[in-house]
C-alpha cells in the first residue's frame, strides 16, 4: 500500500484542478481512493470544503463526472471532497455477492459484526483520518467543512454530521435513506454490518438520531427528493426525517419534486442550489469561530 496521497490523475476544470487519490488507509487496513476538487480561489489560499457522500454502487469518480458540480464550486469557492463508497479488495466471503451490501455499499458506519469489522470502517476512516489528512495536506479550511450527499450517500451526511455534533456546518442531502431501521436497504445493511441490536441500528439511523437532537444546524438543512423516484415508498422514507426534525425544532427545506427520479439527472438539476446552500454558510463563518 502506498504510504502517502498518491496521485493517480489531474485535470484541469473550472479555472481549478480535478484530482484522483490514493491511500493507504490506517483505519480500512486497505488502499482506499478519493477524489478532490479544488477551485481556482485555493490557488490563493485555504477554502471551505465540501464531503460529498455517494450513493449504492458508486466510486469516488462517480459524483465528479455526473452532477455538474464543479461549476458552481468554482463560483463560490469551495473544494469538493467524495470518497469511495466502500473497502475494495478486502476480498471477503460473500462481499460482492450483491449490489446492495459488501463493495460499492459501506453505508459509512464502521462495522462491528464478523468478518466485516476488520475492514469496514468507513466512518473512522472518514471522520478520524481522511478529512483531517486532506485539510492539513491541501488546501481546505477544516474548521469551514460542509457535508451532503446521494442515498446511501445522503443517509451517511445525515448520520455522520448528527453523530459528530460541530465537525460539519452545513448540511444537505439528494433522496437520502432517512430512517434506515426502517427500510430493506438499512435492515440488510444494518444486520449484516451491526448484528441484530436494534440499539445500535438507531445510532445509525437519521430520523432517530434527530429526534434525540435540539435544532443542531440552525442556518437549516435542504433536501430535495424526486417524486417519480422508484424506491421513494419503501427505501427513502423522507416522511420520517421531516418529523424528526419538527419534533427537534430544526430548520428543513424538504422540495418535493414531480417527474424527477433517483438518478443524476435529477441530482445535477439541483447541484447549484445545494453549492449555494453550503456556500451561504461556510463562508459566513468567522476565522477562528
Amino acid at each position: 500500500m502506498s504510504e502517502t496521497f498518491e496521485l493517480r490523475s489531474e485535470h484541469a476544470c473550472f479555472g481549478g484542478v480535478q484530482r484522483f487519490y490514493q491511500h493507504a488507509a490506517r483505519e480500512i487496513g486497505l488502499d482506499m481512493r478519493f477524489s478532490v476538487y479544488l477551485p481556482p480561489q485555493a490557488q490563493q489560499g485555504p477554502v471551505p470544503g465540501l464531503l460529498y457522500l455517494a450513493g449504492l454502487t458508486c466510486t469516488e469518480e462517480t459524483f465528479m463526472i455526473k452532477a455538474g458540480a464543479q461549476r458552481y464550486a468554482a463560483e463560490h469557492g469551495l473544494a469538493l471532497i467524495a470518497p469511495d463508497t466502500s473497502p475494495r479488495g478486502a476480498n471477503l466471503p460473500g462481499d460482492s455477492e450483491s449490489w446492495d451490501f459488501g463493495v460499492g455499499a459501506g453505508f459509512y458506519l464502521d462495522a462491528t459484526a464478523a468478518p466485516w469489522s476488520s475492514h469496514y470502517r468507513m466512518e473512522s476512516w472518514l471522520m478520524q483520518e481522511l478529512l483531517d489528512r486532506v485539510c492539513t495536506e491541501l488546501p481546505i479550511l477544516s474548521s469551514r467543512l460542509g457535508i451532503f450527499g446521494h442515498s446511501m450517500g445522503g443517509h451517511g451526511a445525515l448520520t455522520l454530521a448528527l453523530r459528530h455534533p460541530g465537525r460539519f456546518r452545513s448540511l444537505s442531502a439528494f433522496a437520502p435513506i432517512a430512517a434506515a431501521s426502517e427500510c430493506p436497504w438499512g435492515e440488510k445493511a444494518f444486520a449484516g454490518y451491526l448484528g441484530t441490536d436494534l440499539a445500535d441500528w438507531l445510532a445509525h439511523d437519521a430520523s432517530a438520531l434527530m429526534r434525540k437532537a435540539h435544532c443542531p444546524f440552525p442556518d437549516g438543512i435542504l433536501i430535495d427528493q424526486g417524486l417519480n423516484d422508484p424506491f421513494l415508498a419503501q427505501q427513502l422514507l423522507p416522511e420520517r426525517f421531516e418529523a424528526a426534525c419538527a419534533l427537534a425544532q430544526q430548520p428543513l427545506t424538504l422540495r418535493r419534486h414531480a417527474g424527477y427520479d433517483h438518478g443524476y439527472y435529477f441530482i445535477s438539476s439541483f447541484m447549484a442550489d445545494h453549492i449555494a446552500h453550503h456556500a451561504h454558510v461556510l463562508h459566513a463563518i468567522a476565522d477562528g469561530d
